[in-house]
């Protein structure tokens, strides 16, 4: 049992549910950069009018959590949305281990300029987002001073 506790705990959960990403996006923002923001909140969220067919936890394993939110209002391309998300997950996975038990949420918050970056998933994009999310994710990470 302990083994499956210690496997549940070093990797990243990620978030399925509307309720999951609504909570998160409801708790307060650790981190912006141009593009992103990077929201947070605590894992003992409970789900206020729960179906039964629901848990009444949002987040039943003590991990950290992450969704990826990616709006076609910034995104118009599908290739795009799932290049940037592909790029999220694995920027995220570097930072595993200095972000918190909490669930986050990465949302793009404004486009990249179509007149730079043609192509809908072109090396530069990809290096332009992969750039700026490490940026992201060490501000979140980084200690605070008072």
């Amino acid at each position: 049992m302990a083994d499956v506790l210690f496997w549940c705990n070093t990797i990243v959960q990620r978030l399925k549910t509307r309720p999951q990403f609504q909570a998160v996006l409801a708790g307060h923002t650790l981190a912006r950069t141009a593009h992103f923001a990077l929201h947070c909140c605590a894992l003992d969220v409970a789900v206020v009018r729960a179906p039964p067919a629901v848990p009444p936890t949002l987040f039943p394993v003590h991990a950290v959590w992450l969704g990826a939110m990616v709006p076609k209002r910034w995104a118009k391309r599908a290739v795009t949305r799932n290049a940037i998300k592909r790029q999220i997950y694995n920027v995220s996975a570097d930072f595993e281990s200095n972000l918190s038990e909490r669930a986050h949420v990465v949302r793009l918050r404004a486009g990249f300029d179509r007149t730079h970056f043609v192509s809908a998933s072109s090396d530069a994009l990809k290096a332009a987002v992969r750039a700026e999310l490490q940026q992201l994710f060490s501000r979140a990470c980084a200690p605070t001073t008072p």
